[in-house]
């Protein structure tokens, strides 16, 4: 790495950017995890509350450009389309 400010500050922001990204990523992921042990057992209270919550939580993420907006649709639309095949009544 070259040792000119400029680089240096880059460089900084580049990891503090990097390191918010992933928590985001992460916590997405969590979310999108719990949804599906949701559906998995059949809880249709806290199913519709944890979609819910994936889906404000990915929105959040394709705004600020961390995840792609078609990738956030796919991981919504897999975890809908579960949460219909568990609850047939909808």
């Amino acid at each position: 790495m070259a040792v000119h400010p400029s680089v240096i500050k880059r460089h900084r922001q580049s990891l503090k950017r990097k390191a918010r990204n992933q928590e985001t990523r992460s916590k997405v992921r969590t979310l999108i995890k719990k949804a599906r042990q949701a559906v998995s057992t059949q809880t249709p209270d806290s199913q519709g509350a944890d979609i819910k919550a994936v889906n404000k939580a990915l929105g959040k993420a394709v705004s600020k450009g961390i995840i792609n907006r078609n990738t956030a649709s796919r991981w919504l639309s897999r975890l809908a389309r579960a949460a219909a095949r568990t609850s047939p009544s909808a």
